[in-house]
């Protein structure tokens, strides 16, 4: 079968070590582990009854140092995911809420799956082989990430999974043909992996029935302080990219690659994003702050370096690695005040989202990275966040 490459050895063992020592849940609710892994667990619970009447869990992946990852099968969220600080505390890292009806209700993408196409595509409309297709426009003139009823808004099936060094759930879904006016029946698997070493590993994989455009991402905001309780404008940013995609004023690139050196968007250094998000620049102001696609430095289908984050009074560094060709920097701008997890507001630049992807709008821009996905073809592609602290 033919490949689109987004894969390196390393992932292909892991998933080979994932479905090898796959398990199912036992009738408490835990995976049943052997003793030199019995620190490392899964565990499951009940999280509510969708609008529609769908069943929803949430998972809890928890490594030997106690660190834990929750993962809910509406979306394929990443609920929560609880790290030590440099005194060693576990405490939160993502923008969150308590239940299930907030997450239906108002989430803006927080910590989801977002698919078919994450990001933005033009006016809701691309051509592929002669013929055209009509999206949704769910944000002013644009689609955006998967359409009205995404993959975000989707109830995925779950297989909790382990071997020896992590523990892990993998999740599938398949969307209909036509659905969101997507061509093709899309059949795709998210696995997410936690580590003893603090390193969530993400991997996504998808075939089609017919010729289609994908861009699959995670969409979690991170505040590597409190958890969006206050701004990220302290957090120091570094950015392996030396280029970016400048944006019309609805989001949508032109089609230019800008060199960063010389402008608010060079953070191939650290800087913090607070130091030049209010910049008298056309790009600053179209997206209110940062929201813009970044494109990764080296080769696309091979993990590298991608962002590093660093919040100075916890210590808390979150890094990023990605075989994917770019990432969208997101400094939470459209925060509104929104009520989360345990009564905070998240209000506007409390948290930073680093999404690995594809350029935007890359069905209408023949010289960006191509997304489209064949039958015979498998997408696969591999992102790694590891948590660590600087003393």
């Amino acid at each position: 079968m033919a490949r689109i490459h987004y894969s390196n050895s390393s992932m292909k063992t892991s998933l080979l070590l994932a479905a090898s020592t796959a398990a199912l849940l036992c009738s408490c609710g835990h995976l049943p582990f052997s003793s030199n892994s019995s620190k490392m667990n899964v565990t499951t619970k009940p999280f509510g009854t969708t609008k529609k009447g769908q069943t929803v869990e949430l998972y809890t992946l928890t490594n030997a140092t106690g660190a834990s990852v929750d993962i809910m099968t509406l979306g394929g969220t990443i609920t929560s995911i609880k790290v030590p600080d440099r005194k060693g505390h576990l405490g939160e890292v993502v923008l969150g809420f308590d239940n299930l009806h907030d997450y239906e209700e108002k989430s803006p993408f927080f910590g989801c799956i977002t698919g078919r196409y994450a990001n933005r595509i033009a006016k809701g409309r691309f051509t592929l082989d002669g013929s055209s297709h009509m999206l949704a426009t769910n944000n002013g003139p644009n689609h955006l990430h998967g359409g009205k009823v995404g993959f975000d808004k989707m109830v995925w099936q779950a297989k909790p999974l382990r071997n020896n060094s992590s523990v892990g759930l993998e999740l599938t879904h398949t969307s209909p043909d036509g659905d969101e006016g997507y061509p093709g029946a899309l059949f795709a698997k998210v696995t997410y992996t936690w580590d003893s070493h603090n390193e969530l590993t993400v991997q996504y994989e998808a075939t089609t029935t017919k010729p289609t455009v994908l861009n699959l991402t995670n969409h979690s905001y991170f505040n590597l302080a409190d958890a969006g309780a206050s701004p990220v404008l302290n957090h120091q940013l570094t950015l392996h990219a030396g280029a970016f995609t400048p944006t019309d004023a609805t989001a949508i690139p032109t089609g230019e690659i800008r060199q960063v050196a010389g402008t608010p968007f060079d953070f191939t250094a650290p800087h913090t994003l607070g130091e030049r998000i209010n910049a008298n620049d056309q790009q600053i102001k179209y997206g209110l702050g940062y929201d813009h696609n970044f494109i990764v430095d080296g080769r696309p289908g091979h993990v590298r370096p991608c962002a590093s984050v660093y919040e100075p009074t916890t210590g808390r560094v979150l890094t990023i690695e990605t075989d994917q060709p770019a990432v969208q920097l997101y400094t939470g701008n459209f925060l509104d005040g929104i009520k989360g997890r345990n009564g905070a507001t998240y209000s506007k630049r409390h948290a930073v989202c680093l999404e690995t992807q594809h350029y935007p709008d890359s069905p209408n821009q023949p010289a960006f990275p191509s997304t489209v996905l064949r039958p015979g073809e498998t997408f696969e592609s591999t992102t790694t966040m590891r948590f660590s602290t600087h003393k």
